[in-house]
């Protein structure tokens, strides 16, 4: 998986390209820990994505559980995939999803 970061002013993005599985869950994790001081929207790029399992889902809900404290969290861009992955586990009525 290969993560592009940018910013602007207190918004960071995170772009995902791959899969984001129990592989590639730590390298997103350190990511997040790391990347939020001071960031007030964080906006995770998904068109790249092309699979999300279990482990990923666990780091997007502890980014999303920082981010309710400091601001707020977007998700962008999602495939039919992983939207129904959203939809299945129930994550679609806790995320922003746009």
């Amino acid at each position: 998986m290969n993560i592009v970061k940018t910013s602007e002013g207190t918004t960071r993005t995170l772009a995902l390209e791959g899969r984001l599985d129990t592989t590639t869950a730590p390298q997103l994790e350190g990511e997040v820990k790391g990347a939020l001081t001071g960031v007030t929207e964080l906006v995770l790029d998904f068109s790249q994505l092309e699979y999300l399992s279990s482990a990923g889902l666990r780091v997007i809900l502890a980014a999303q559980k920082i981010m309710n404290k400091q601001g707020k969290m977007v998700i962008r861009h999602v495939n039919e995939t992983i939207q129904e992955v959203f939809e299945v586990t129930g994550f679609s009525d806790i995320l922003t999803i746009e």
